[in-house]
């Protein structure tokens, strides 16, 4: 098994058990290989969702730049819901799980169809 089959293990596994719900496969699969390299460095892999910075780049990297949403207050209003969905108090929250729900709840995945 590749480090990167591992990694879409566990995440799936966090969106089982922390976020309470069955995980697409294959778009979770999608959504990792699109976080490209930064799933296996140990910093970039995480979001840092009591960084207000942090959640600004989340915003404008990934919903504006990579699934082409306008910019807004809903965006903000989604990264929180996907940071109470994950468990405000889940320390180590992924990035690609926070991706995939954030892809979930805008409805666009076929941005990686």
């Amino acid at each position: 098994m590749s480090k990167r089959d591992e990694l879409i293990g566990r995440y799936a596994d966090d969106i089982r058990s922390k976020c309470g719900m069955e995980p697409d496969m294959d778009l979770l699969r999608k959504v990792t290989i699109g976080c490209g390299p930064s799933i296996y460095n140990d910093d970039s892999s995480t979001v840092a969702a009591s960084q207000p910075g942090e959640l600004e780049t989340v915003k404008n990297n990934f919903l504006i730049k990579k699934l082409g949403l306008p910019d807004g207050p809903e965006l903000m209003e989604a990264i929180e819901k996907a940071v109470e969905t994950y468990g405000k108090s889940e320390r180590n929250k992924y990035r690609a799980v926070m991706y995939y729900l954030l892809t979930k709840h805008f409805g666009k995945e076929s941005v990686y169809g």
